[in-house]
């Protein structure tokens, strides 16, 4: 009977990870009690492991660059995934009640903290490398894209769907002469937007996207699909179109999966973002089939990486202004977030897509913006 350790060491040799090998992305393995706990529990019990110091590698970003791009983890299926394919089947685990865990979870955690990691503006989306600098400079490229694509004009009236700390309401208003409606279930994010944006004609309404009233020119969903499930991505779609005058622009930014699924990973629905789950082409095709003309769909995936690179170096350069509060578990925790995500993207194993849509069509075409 093969044991667990030789299990492991299989699947991770056949996908050029070798286990206490040389190389910066070779997996460590600091107890030996963690081949069965992989072998058990899946991708829970490899962050899991990675957390109590278990295993480790130099480059956590390479070792899922390997793993992923050789479809490795299709192999570590555990208990706790069939689990979650029962209750997302039985239950709608996105529903108004309970969407408020992700914001209590992640997002709420510390506005100082995600000041460190992130650029001036407090963008938590990807940003956009073309003719970037750094993170400063592509995140401000996101933002004037995001406009462009949505042809943003003086005068127009902009519902967004999820705002984070109000940075792309800020840029529309400034930028572009708008008016922002936007709708946010985090307290902390909310309550930021609205201090910043003060005097502004920009509104931040501390509600679910669900609740939005009112006719709109543009209507933008940035990073806000990743949270919906896959119940839901046509009530997000039927939100945007009853929002939008005829002809108006609706821009949805997400990261996405090549494959359809109706579950979030394990570790990433325990310790990230509870609930979250990625869409698929097919998945945001149903959804708006019958209401929108798609006009523009741009993948720009590879940029991801380079974003979680960048927050992960700010995160660790800036570590020891909140290592009292946070402590060394939560470190590893966040690590292995934003590295195993960057490795995914690497691999191309997850994509960022922007989909432009519109209400009715628009007349002569839609000219993409890049």
């Amino acid at each position: 009977m093969i044991s667990f350790e030789e299990k492991v060491k299989k699947i991770t040799l056949d996908h050029g990870v070798i286990i206490n090998g040389d190389k910066p992305w070779d997996m460590q393995v600091k107890n030996d009690k963690f081949y069965q706990r992989l072998i058990l529990n899946g991708s829970l019990g490899l962050g899991e492991s990675y957390m109590d110091g278990w295993w480790e590698a130099k480059r956590l970003d390479e070792f899922f660059f390997k793993i992923m791009s050789t479809g490795a983890g299709r192999n570590l299926s555990s208990a706790s995934q069939y689990i979650n394919k029962l209750k997302a089947l039985i239950t709608n685990r996105q529903s108004k009640s309970r969407s408020k865990q992700v914001a209590e979870q992640h997002y709420d955690l510390s506005n100082e903290f995600y000041k460190d990691m992130l650029d001036s503006r407090l963008q938590y989306t990807c940003a956009y490398w073309k003719n970037a600098k750094n993170l400063e400079e592509a995140q401000k490229n996101k933002l004037d894209l995001s406009c462009k694509k949505l042809k943003l004009k003086k005068g127009d009236r902009v519902l967004e769907l999820g705002c984070g700390w109000g940075g792309f309401a800020k840029f529309a208003v400034e930028n572009y002469g708008c008016e922002v409606i936007a709708y946010n279930i985090s307290a902390e994010q909310v309550k930021y937007a609205r201090e910043n944006c003060q005097g502004l004609p920009a509104t931040f309404i501390h509600a679910d996207y669900r609740e939005a009233v009112g006719e709109f020119d543009k209507v933008a969903a940035i990073g806000v699909a990743e949270h919906v499930g896959y119940k839901n991505y046509r009530g997000l779609m039927e939100v945007a179109h009853r929002s939008l005058k005829p002809h108006g622009l609706f821009l949805l930014h997400s990261i996405a999966t090549n494959i359809s699924t109706t579950i979030c990973d394990p570790w990433f629905d325990k310790y990230i973002f509870p609930g979250g789950m990625l869409p698929s082409i097919s998945q945001l095709g149903e959804a708006m089939e019958g209401l929108f003309v798609m006009e523009d769909w741009h993948n720009f995936g590879p940029d991801y990486d380079k974003t979680l690179m960048a927050w992960y170096e700010n995160f660790d350069k800036n570590w020891s202004k909140h290592k009292d509060q946070f402590g060394e578990k939560f470190y590893k925790m966040w690590e292995y977030y934003l590295k195993s995500l960057a490795g995914g993207f690497r691999a191309r194993h997850i994509q960022l897509w922007q989909v432009v849509m519109s209400k009715d069509g628009i007349s002569g075409g839609y000219e993409s913006v890049r």
